[in-house]
Parts: C-alpha cells; structure tokens; sequence
C-alpha cells in the first residue's frame, strides 16, 4: 500500500440512495435510514420506508501521511480500523460498535464515543468534510475547503449526532492519530469517594492516562503514550494489570454490569468533571463511572423525571439506553427547553421541509 490510496467504487450506491430521497421527498415518504441496525436502542423507533446505506461502503482516499482517510457510510468500523492499524494509526475518538457490523455512518450519526473522549476529542471533532444526500435527493460536499454551505451551517458536524434527521450521510473524511508506541492497563481496589478523589488529583498532572473508570470497589485506568513514560507512570501508581479487552466490553457496552441483571432500565448519566454522587436512591453496584466520573451508566427503575432533575441540578442531562418497548423511558433524550427547541425545529424545517428522514428519532415532534 502506498502513502496515498485510492479504491475503486464497485460499492458507491450514492445515486441510487439520492434517487430513493428524491422520490420521497416528492411523495413525502417517511425514510428509515439504516445501516446495520446495531445502535437502533438508541432513540425513539422510526416508522418509514427503509434507506439501507449498508452496502454503500469502502475506503475512498486515505492518506496516512496527512493523517485523513475518507470512507462511505456504510463502511464497517472493523474494516475502517483495520486499515488504519496496516499504518499504526486509529479513529482516536474509540467509537463504539454494539455489534461486529457496526458501521461508521452509524458510529457518526449517533455521535458516541469510547473511553478515550474526554482526553482526545468527541466524534465532531475528528469530522473533516462529508458528502450528504439532502431532502432534494442532492449529493452535496461539505468540510474541507468548502467549510459551511450557503446558509451558514458546519452541516458536517451538525451531522455529528443529529441522528438522520438533517440529512444522509454518503461519505466522510476523518482526522486519524498514530496509535500510541506503549500501552499499560491497571486496576486499584478503591472506595468511590477515594476513587473519585484520586481521579481529580490525577487528572491536574500531566499524565498519560487515556481512560478511567470506576465500579463497585474498583478503579480503572489506561495509560497510553512513549514507553518510558508509561513504565514511570505505572510504577507510581501500582495496582494489579488489568486486561486491555477491558476497555472494548467497556466501549460496547458487553461488560458483565450490562449483560447481566437487567431488570432494570439503563441510562447513560453526561456531568461535568469532578461531579459527586448525585442524591439518588441508586446502589453503587448499580452504577458504572466512565471517562472520570463524567459518564455514568446506570441501572435503575427511577422515573425519567427524577433522574433529569438530579442531572440537571448539576449541570448535565440524562439519556435512557433501554428502548421503551422493554420498560425504558417514552422520551430518551432530555426534552428541550423552549428557546432550543425553536433552533431545532427551524433548522429541521430547512434541511427536512417534509419531515422524511428518520422522523421522530430524536423527538417525537420532529
């Protein structure tokens, strides 16, 4: 392989996906847009004609000296990444899979990240461009040298996360990283409130910690960079190594707390750093600390309510894993304050005038 690749198109079905948009548009047709289906937990369920964008895939230009690669939608992450690892490089915002056909269209649609997000960068922050399929079936270009289109958007990063509802993902160009030269991963038996303690000493020192996380007695931390560093590292802070697969059960949500007893709903908890124990009648062995505290992952049969003014009241939001069809929350995603809600349907308005992609989703207005 050489420094720059280029692949050929046998996988390139963006005209046939921008003729479906087109005649949905016109008809207003609900789509669904679709890839592997491996995240559809997350959100409300869509009712629509399906989009399948999963054979819409393959590396279309990578350029490992200028660290960029872009790839079509319905490309696998495995593959994605596989190609980065021939150069010793990877997606350093660590997206998660939930399931070995897991695609990157997907992984930017939904905008999560793995453990390593609050040291490198969220998904947006690794966007360079992308091709997206608008509501006239067009295939238009944005990022690069093109930075917003002409009514004032970064419409690639407002894909980041918008989950469908703006727009079809085609192709999209990332910012890759080399992978680190050294890798150590340890655990140290610790009480939440000294774990949590520790974990704000730690992260006011220049450190090479790259993940962190906390559950029932037991912290976690993964250090990553030069070798040297990372041997100073782990000789200060001890512990007992711990497996490195950690941190994928941990990415995919295939950690035994997740497998197992799940009477419960599952909700994802986003605070700021060095937030404490919020005031909620919830065991700790029912809570699973991620990136520092700042990710919680919770097991519990509170109301929705309760939850979102507890996370409110510490300047964070709450966001419900389990789908409601298995007893989780109506409304997933926290309900919108009137003021945002207006720049959410206005911008739904121009991008969807007829409200045919992934309608719902996100809330069930828009």
């Amino acid at each position: 392989m050489t420094d720059t690749t280029t692949q050929t198109a046998e996988h390139d079905i963006a005209d046939a996906l921008c003729e479906q948009v087109k005649k949905a548009h016109a008809k207003r047709t609900p789509l669904r847009i679709v890839g592997a289906d491996t995240r559809a937990f997350y959100g409300r369920p869509v009712e629509g004609e399906p989009l399948n964008i999963a054979e819409h895939s393959g590396i279309v230009h990578y350029d490992p000296v200028e660290l960029v690669v872009t790839v079509r939608a319905g490309t696998p992450i495995s593959a994605l990444e596989a190609a980065l690892a021939e150069h010793n490089q990877m997606l350093a915002f660590e997206p998660p899979r939930f399931g070995a056909a897991s695609t990157i269209g997907g992984a930017v649609a939904t905008g999560l990240s793995g453990p390593r997000r609050p040291w490198a960068g969220a998904v947006r922050d690794f966007v360079l461009g992308s091709h997206v399929i608008t509501q006239e079936g067009k295939l238009l270009r944005f990022g690069g040298e093109v930075m917003k289109n002409v009514a004032g958007y970064d419409m690639s990063r407002l894909m980041a996360g918008a989950q469908g509802t703006l727009g079809v993902l085609a192709d999209i160009s990332f910012k890759v990283l080399p992978k680190p030269t050294a890798s150590h991963s340890l655990k140290l038996s610790l009480p939440l409130s000294d774990a949590l303690k520790k974990l704000a000493e730690l992260g006011r020192q220049p450190l090479p910690i790259t993940a962190a996380a906390w559950h029932d007695g037991e912290l976690f931390l993964r250090l990553e960079g030069g070798k040297s560093s990372i041997n100073a590292t782990r000789d200060r802070l001890g512990g007992e190594a711990l497996d490195a697969d950690f941190w994928r059960e941990l990415r995919d949500l295939e950690h035994a707390f997740f497998t197992q007893n799940n009477d419960k709903a599952l909700w994802r908890l986003s605070l700021p750093p060095n937030t404490p124990p919020l005031a909620l009648d919830i065991p700790e062995s029912d809570i699973f600390y991620d990136w520092a505290g700042s990710q919680r992952f919770v097991k519990t049969s509170l109301d929705a309510e309760t939850l979102r003014q507890a996370c409110q009241h510490a300047g964070g939001h709450a966001t419900c894993y389990t789908p409601a069809a298995y007893g989780g929350a109506a409304d997933p995603f926290t309900p919108l304050n009137p003021v945002v809600e207006k720049y959410h349907r206005n911008l739904k308005a121009e991008l969807d005038a007829h409200g045919i992609f992934n309608p719902g989703r996100l809330y069930a207005a828009f």
